[in-house]
């Protein structure tokens, strides 16, 4: 099994099992949907002012020869961008690489690591350095993988072009996979010890 990244590559398989001590979940599928839904908002939230340079180019001959025609254009440069860069995010659903990611798995969590266990013998390695932010939402967690290192021959605007326009992977831990309140508490306490989330009490 392979979690897939954006970029051609993916996080090797491992079969090693969390510790007796980690805490184990129900399995749990991320819709397609839902995944579209919340890449797409962090996507736009982050990147909503990029829109506005193929609109700012589109105008630039108004300044010169003025005429309705430069504003439809500077509209239709736009539209073009935010459907390129929408495509890009709900692409992720549909391509074989990524597949992975929308398959129902069981999660095991421990101080060193996180496996997402498709069964008993299936199953991804991945360790906390792996993971660059974590969020708190009113039904669960959202745990957003780090964006991969960039191969060395990608030069130039390639290397620009996938480092500007990246599209967002994350884990989705909802509050109803884990098997009791107490699990879920000590996930919480385990985020905020790695900094992944404020201080504090944990949150029931």
């Amino acid at each position: 099994m392979q979690l897939p990244n954006q970029r051609g590559g993916g996080y090797r398989q491992q079969q090693q099992g969390a510790s007796p001590m980690a805490i184990r979940t129900k399995k749990h599928q991320l819709d397609t949907d839902t995944y579209t839904r919340l890449a797409m908002a962090r996507v736009w939230r982050r990147e909503w002012w990029y829109a506005l340079i193929p609109f700012a180019v589109g105008l630039l001959p108004a300044l010169i020869w003025p005429s309705w025609w430069w504003l439809a254009s500077a509209l239709v440069l736009t539209l073009v961008y935010v459907l390129f860069r929408s495509a890009q995010v709900t692409g992720v659903t549909q391509v074989e690489q990524t597949k992975p990611l929308f398959e129902k798995l069981a999660y095991e969590f421990d101080n060193k690591q996180i496996v997402l266990r498709r069964n008993e013998k299936e199953g991804m390695r991945l360790t906390w350095d792996m993971i660059g932010t974590a969020k708190r939402e009113a039904d669960g967690y959202l745990l957003s993988l780090q964006t991969p290192e960039l191969p060395a021959e990608l030069v130039g605007w390639k290397r620009w072009m996938a480092k500007t326009f990246d599209t967002p992977i994350f884990i989705q831990v909802p509050d109803r996979i884990f098997n009791s309140g107490t699990d879920q508490k000590l996930f919480d306490a385990m985020l905020r010890r790695k900094n992944l989330l404020p201080g504090g009490a944990a949150t029931a």
